[in-house]
């Protein structure tokens, strides 16, 4: 019987065999988007990421037979145990062969790890949480991942299920076109109506006013989104690194703000679909990647809502529907028809209810596992 070895990351080298073994798994899947390698340094990193400001992580490494076979991440975080009163550890960065012995493995030094810390739960995967890249592939495995969405092989759902994990949540990926959208009489209607009643008006990012635009940011996204299942706020400083990441791909015209008499009420994030080109570097975006990003922005086809959100005192009044029809408009103007809204919660009816209003598909499902430790 081949024995499995878990080991800790404990230095720069182990730390790019932790990233660098997803080459090894998708080597051969054309679906796949390769991360960019100095992206993933530094979203693991423990100095670098503010995250473990009140955070704390341990990446461990899984061999049998002296070859390398899977990966785990086990995460403590403190801001989400604080915000929902529980004791939830994640386990996150999860890859592996298909091999149940090992993904066991793995799942257990992850959840003993989580149990050391006092803890009752492991959910996940979390990458490293519900603000970054979240939940596992369940239906969609037809289409390449849009940008900072996750992508895995099918055989790790039942990895998962066999080692005993039950479903914690769904979340839902709606493909939007836009001939669909604009056909949709009723949208056009509503847009106009909210808009006309309640003097919404719509404006872009400042690119010139960055860090005063992303304050702005800061105070619609803690308080449209605290409701949801899984929410955990941004810290100041996370939101800035966020920002200053998504600063060179932003296209500001798909950075919407919604004001009403002069008070900030809604915020939108559309990001071009740079899947497309990410796909091209194979992880790598220096020296000729950071060309490609500018000489094929023009081949993007799709784009992806990342967050669209109206602060409490302001949802259920239509002005959502004010945003969509300026993100379809707007990126219709780009050259780009093709839209996912992602991701929504299952149980999200408004989020829903607006994305099927649109004639949205619903052609991706991800799910968060969880288990007791």
């Amino acid at each position: 019987m081949s024995s499995i070895k878990i080991s800790t990351v404990q230095s720069s080298k182990d730390l790019l065999r932790f990233i660098k073994f997803q080459w090894k798994i998708y080597k051969d899947d054309p679906k796949w988007v390769p991360p960019l390698i100095m992206d993933r340094k530094k979203i693991l990193s423990k100095e670098k990421n503010p995250f473990f400001k009140h955070a704390e992580a341990e990446y461990f490494l899984a061999e049998k037979d002296g070859e390398l076979v899977g990966r785990i991440a086990a995460i403590k975080n403190d801001l989400h145990n604080k915000y929902h009163n529980d004791k939830v550890g994640f386990f996150g960065f999860f890859e592996c062969i298909n091999d149940q012995e090992v993904a066991n493995a793995l799942f257990d030094t992850a959840k003993n790890w989580i149990k050391s810390k006092g803890l009752d739960t492991m959910r996940g995967p979390a990458n490293p949480s519900s603000n970054d890249e979240y939940a596992m592939l369940l239906e969609g495995f037809d289409d390449e991942p849009r940008i900072l969405m996750t992508y895995n092989p099918k055989y790790y759902l039942d990895l998962c299920e066999n080692y005993g994990f039950k479903k914690a949540k769904d979340l839902y990926a709606y493909k939007l076109e836009n001939k669909e959208v604009v056909s949709q009489d009723k949208i056009r209607r509503v847009a106009e109506l909210a808009q006309k009643r309640y003097g919404l008006k719509i404006s872009q990012i400042d690119m010139k006013k960055f860090n005063s635009e992303v304050e702005k940011v800061k105070y619609v996204y803690n308080k449209a989104w605290a409701p949801n299942w899984g929410f955990v706020p941004m810290t100041d400083e996370e939101l800035d690194a966020m920002a200053k990441d998504l600063k060179p791909l932003a296209e500001p015209s798909l950075v919407l703000f919604g004001e009403i008499e002069g008070k900030l009420v809604g915020f939108a994030l559309v990001l071009l679909d740079y899947n497309y080109i990410f796909k091209q570097l194979n992880g790598k975006l220096f020296p000729f990647g950071i060309i490609k990003l500018f000489t094929q922005k023009k081949n993007i086809k799709w784009c992806r809502i990342i967050t669209l959100g109206i602060i409490p005192e302001y949802q259920k009044r239509g002005l959502d529907a004010v945003f969509y029809w300026e993100i379809v408009n707007r990126a219709h103007n780009l050259g780009i028809d093709l839209g996912e809204a992602s991701w929504i919660l299952e149980n999200n009816d408004m989020m829903n209810r607006g994305a099927e209003a649109m004639k949205g598909e619903l052609y991706k499902k991800y799910r968060i596992y969880e288990i007791n430790v």
